[in-house]
């Protein structure tokens, strides 16, 4: 009895001598980081090893406002530095003879081999060439579109039109 009252003194006293039990500290904030700048959703930008395509769908009435960007723009390109040429190296553009449902015209940028991290927008790469661009140009490029630029960046699955070439006999 008297080794169970001696264990009990020793506990109590042991309890009294340690330091007073303290709310546990939060944790620590995580540190701050500069948000991320958001892509810009109108870049045309193609992934790198494949065909580059984007649809302009133009208003009717604004056609001829859009060929004379198109116009500038390859006038700018043939007086460019050949770095800047060769950006454009294939790129051809297309008119659809037909309009699309609600009777908009189809214009079909085709980039067979982009270059990386180049910007296929026609008014960004006319205002990079050209130092004497009128604004009211570009005011009338914004205007003929009836939307935002749908981009494509095409893999080659299948050439369909190739006929296969048997394996030579050993």
């Amino acid at each position: 009895m008297m080794l169970a009252l001696w264990l009990l003194a020793l506990a109590q006293s042991a309890s009294s001598v340690s330091p007073p039990q303290t709310a546990p500290a939060p944790p620590a904030p995580p540190p701050q980081t500069a948000p991320a700048t958001p892509a810009d959703p109108a870049r045309l930008v193609f992934a790198p090893g494949t065909t580059g395509l984007v649809l302009v769908v133009v208003k009717a009435t604004r056609t001829a406002d859009y060929e004379a960007v198109l116009a500038a723009l390859k006038t700018a390109l043939a007086e460019a530095a050949e770095t800047e040429r060769a950006m454009a190296a294939g790129w051809q553009v297309f008119k659809a003879k037909e309009p699309d449902a609600k009777g908009n015209a189809v214009y079909v940028h085709w980039v067979p081999a982009p270059q990386a991290d180049a910007d296929y927008r026609p008014s960004l790469v006319l205002d990079r060439l050209s130092a004497s661009l009128p604004e009211a140009l570009l005011v009338k490029y914004r205007d003929a579109l009836a939307g935002p630029p749908s981009r494509l960046s095409l893999e080659s699955v299948a050439t369909l039109g190739l006929t296969p070439v048997a394996s030579p006999k050993r």
